[in-house]
């Protein structure tokens, strides 16, 4: 799970990569979860977790930019 200060110092096209790669992350786990293949259930917290927070900071710099 990524920290919030690491998240921060990130670029807006580093946020929007990452964002991009816990949703397919998220997609995944779920069809796992589907087929009783889960490994870590736990995961599938901290993956919609972090999308909460790059999307949070995302929105919180457009507010910034206006």
């Amino acid at each position: 799970m990524a920290n919030v200060a690491d998240l921060k110092t990130k670029s807006d096209d580093e946020l929007s990569t990452e964002l991009n790669n816990l949703k397919r992350e998220q997609f995944n786990l779920r069809f796992q979860a589907a087929t009783n293949q889960l490994e870590k259930p736990s995961r599938v917290k901290e993956v919609r977790r972090s999308i909460a927070q790059i999307k949070t900071l995302q929105g919180e710099r457009a507010r910034a930019a206006k």
